[in-house]
């Protein structure tokens, strides 16, 4: 007789769940709906990166260096020394990555021990606790609190209090997903002064860092940060390339190494044609007026799309930053945000994302309440999503 088969998957893995996109996007696709649930654009990149794209295609086709490709870290050392004021080796102070992601992944299994905590500032991106799990750490999760005034405020009392000797990291994502919340320069420092001295690392995820409506403030430029931050980004949501998973880690010499030494075990490099097309991509950018340019591309649709909404019974929170708005669901009596977004799709045909998703299983219910809607879409899919949002009533 055959032995039986056992289940062996890891308790780690046993305490995750199926990641929220990937819940609602099925949904979303069941019922045919216009999806504003996940954070894709459906239109093209703009034409100068096609032409890259293009244009790598002649090659190199094999192994790129595992810190990457030369082209590419020189271009993200220069663009990223301008943003921070400082000098920065395209070896020693630039990784690249399969994504973000990986870069989020990877520094957290570079730096987190077993019982290690990492503050999470909630609401999140689900990668982040997931991460800290998959190390073997501990999330603690500090919850941000909406203002009658439509921002988000950071309770800096609350945030001290979640530190301790434990601390190893705090993960700070700014422009915010899914609130678009931009931190001050007064939270900020107070982060950086709790970081000195708690003596724990700061990961900022800043891939929105070009999709900002108001000044955005690097981290690293604050004095007594550098040292023990490492600021994350990527090319997909900047450039409309989310399918190419092609990021960075920028910082100091001992994390990028901590980082590589992850990192050569997880993707080992990272793929050789898209980063040359990247590096192209990013230089002319750099000196063509892009990232002033996709920042009015954003803040139109937003403006488009904040307008749209106020008629709907989904009342917007006016985002700072990137291409997400949390509107407030309180006007339907349809109890939480996650009944709410498993009906829309069937019921009018929109894909949307609980907020109560971004949120761990303690505080779920400060994201009843909200739901967040994508707006990288073309501007007839936003109008058409709009009227059937305004049809979802009570």
């Amino acid at each position: 007789m055959p032995r039986q088969f056992t289940d062996s998957r890891s308790q780690r893995i046993q305490s995750l769940d199926e990641t929220v996109f990937t819940t609602f996007t099925r949904l979303a696709l069941e019922h045919k709906a216009i999806n504003l649930g996940q954070g894709f654009p459906d239109f093209n990149p703009p034409a100068f990166a096609i032409d890259a794209f293009q244009g790598a295609a002649t090659g190199p086709h094999q192994y790129s260096p595992v810190p990457g490709e030369a082209v590419l870290n020189d271009e993200l050392a220069l663009m990223y020394g301008d943003f921070i004021g400082r000098q920065l080796d395209p070896i020693r102070n630039v990784q690249v990555t399969v994504g973000a992601t990986e870069a989020l992944f990877a520094i957290t299994q570079a730096l987190v021990n077993p019982g290690d905590e990492v503050i999470v500032i909630e609401p999140f991106y689900d990668a982040y606790p997931a991460d800290v799990i998959m190390a073997g750490g501990k999330p603690i999760y500090v919850p941000l609190q909406p203002t009658t005034d439509g921002e988000w405020y950071l309770d800096l009392t609350k945030l001290r209090k979640a530190c301790n000797n434990r601390t190893r990291l705090l993960v700070l994502n700014s422009p915010h997903n899914p609130t678009g919340k931009i931190f001050s320069g007064e939270e900020i420092d107070a982060i950086v002064e709790m970081a000195d001295h708690f003596d724990f690392n700061i990961v900022t995820d800043q891939v929105y860092e070009h999709i900002a409506y108001k000044p955005h403030m690097h981290v690293a430029t604050r004095p007594g940060s550098w040292e023990r931050t490492l600021s994350i980004s990527s090319l997909g949501k900047t450039f409309s390339v989310t399918g190419w998973k092609i990021g960075w880690a920028i910082g100091p010499e001992w994390m990028i190494q901590a980082l590589r030494l992850a990192h050569q075990w997880i993707p080992f490099t990272v793929a050789t044609p898209l980063q040359i097309a990247a590096s192209e991509m990013i230089r002319y950018a750099t000196k063509n007026n892009y990232f002033s340019e996709l920042r009015s591309f954003y803040l139109a649709k937003r403006d488009r799309f904040i307008k749209g909404l106020q008629q709907t019974p989904f009342q917007p929170l006016v985002p700072d930053g990137s291409y997400y708005v949390m509107a407030n669901i309180s006007e339907l009596n349809h109890g939480n945000s996650l009944r709410v977004c498993h009906e829309m799709p069937e019921r009018i045909g929109v894909g949307a994302i609980p907020a109560s998703a971004f949120y761990s299983k303690a505080h779920a219910q400060l994201g009843d309440a909200f739901v967040r809607f994508a707006f990288c879409k073309n501007d007839t899919i936003l109008d058409k999503a709009l009227l059937r949002l305004n049809s979802f009533l009570a």
